[in-house]
């Protein structure tokens, strides 16, 4: 962790996840402590995107947990930092120390944000034009999402150890997805994950099912108790599901011969009003597309982005410039994984992250079948060429098993609307 402010007021520091941890001290911590919690809540509640979010408050330590909006500004024109405070206003919230200290600039999105609530205030006047808090909430965009998955086992392999999952879920309870279709974000929540599966025999199909198995049983009960007023720690509750399958795999490993050394990739998407979660361990992949016809552009809405990173030894020899793109593509050791799910693996540590979606925002979570086939440049070729006649995720997949196919290949692709 790096300490970024030691006062005799609060201790705060950025943990190498992103998350900042805060705790409070000096006069008047615990109320300190309670009204920033409060306020955050608040404005999370009001769908204000510009702010630092809640992930666990703990009261007896008087510690905060929240996400991270950025590094603080040097300079910003003083119109600019009114504008910013007057903004907040309209998620019902005063700052009452509406300073540029208290502005951070988050290079992800391009956004000016607002931290620091310990003494902000909630807007309860009913004077003419203003409503009372809990009503000033600006509207969250209703955003579409349409999707598109398939899976193919490929030529050469004699089944398939891929597995992927949609989930609707609302505080009714959950339903699974088909493999097309479209959805408004209206109160609900969509997962998607893909997992690929190892080991001998059928072992390897096992483990991905029981990959996306678990999924459908951990957070529905998540959603139910959002709806009873408790926020969700996305962090835990993807840190609890991963090493609840790691258990399970491993039991599995060491309990039946035939499932000895079985273990999976897991990457997984939620959708929650306008941000995405998403968690991943081994070497299956996220992707943030471009959006349709702006591939040939040159700024960066033109370029393909991967969010997660693989956990392989040859990737780790790339990102330290230690080999050439290239070379990492015909590396003998390409597709051994550091760290996967199982796989007598004892303790997992997914990485886990989150960006804010806007419409016209495409992803794609793939295994490594795909990427096997074509490179990063060829997956945005393909889905900008993609014929009327199928769905991208089928072209996709259809290129990737022309180009390769030495292994099952599997992607859903989520838009954004």
């Amino acid at each position: 962790m790096i300490t970024v402010k030691d006062t005799q007021r609060a201790i705060v520091q950025v943990c190498f996840d992103g998350s900042v941890r805060k705790v409070f001290r000096g006069p008047k911590a615990m109320e300190r402590f309670t009204n920033e919690v409060r306020i955050l809540r608040h404005l999370e509640r009001a769908g204000c995107d510009f702010v630092p979010r809640v992930l666990s408050a703990d009261p007896e330590k008087l510690l905060l947990i929240t996400t991270n909006c950025g590094s603080r500004v040097d300079r910003l024109d003083p119109k600019r930092c009114c504008e910013l405070f007057a903004e907040l206003e309209a998620y019902g919230v005063r700052h009452d120390d509406p300073e540029m200290r208290n502005v951070t600039y988050r290079q992800q999105d391009g956004r000016f944000c607002l931290i620091d609530f310990e003494f902000a205030s909630l807007l309860t006047e009913t004077k003419e034009g203003t409503q009372p808090a809990e009503t000033m909430q600006k509207p969250t965009p209703m955003f579409r999402i349409d999707w598109w998955g398939c899976s193919d086992k490929g030529p050469f392999r004699t089944n398939n150890e891929d597995s992927y999952l949609g989930l609707f879920i609302d505080p009714a309870g959950v339903s699974l997805l088909g493999r097309t279709g479209s959805a408004t974000m209206d109160g609900r929540d969509l997962l998607f994950a893909v997992s690929d599966g190892m080991g001998g025999a059928k072992a390897g199909e096992f483990a991905s099912k029981i990959s996306v198995d678990k999924i459908t049983r951990r957070f529905p009960p998540l959603i139910g108790s959002r709806g009873k007023g408790h926020p969700i720690g996305y962090r835990t509750a993807f840190e609890a599901l991963f090493e609840e399958i790691n258990k399970a795999l491993r039991h599995l490993g060491e309990s039946y011969e035939e499932c000895q050394g079985m273990g999976a990739t897991l990457s997984l998407c939620w959708f929650t009003g306008q941000i995405l979660h998403f968690a991943h361990i081994g070497d299956s992949r996220i992707y943030r597309l471009p959006s349709l016809g702006s591939f040939k552009n040159h700024g960066n809405e033109g370029q393909i982005r991967q969010l997660t990173e693989d956990d392989t030894h040859v990737a780790w020899l790339l990102k330290t410039n230690r080999i050439s793109a290239s070379e990492a593509k015909v590396h003998p050791a390409k597709n051994r994984l550091q760290k996967a799910l199982g796989a007598g693996n004892q303790f997992v540590n997914p990485q886990v992250g989150e960006i804010i979606c806007h419409s016209g925002d495409r992803f794609l979570i793939c295994t490594d079948g795909i990427t096997d086939g074509l490179s990063d440049q060829a997956i945005a070729e393909a889905l900008e060429q993609c014929p009327k006649s199928l769905s991208p995720a089928e072209h996709l997949v259809r290129e990737a098993v022309r180009n390769s196919g030495k292994d099952n290949a599997t992607a859903v692709i989520v838009s954004i609307s």
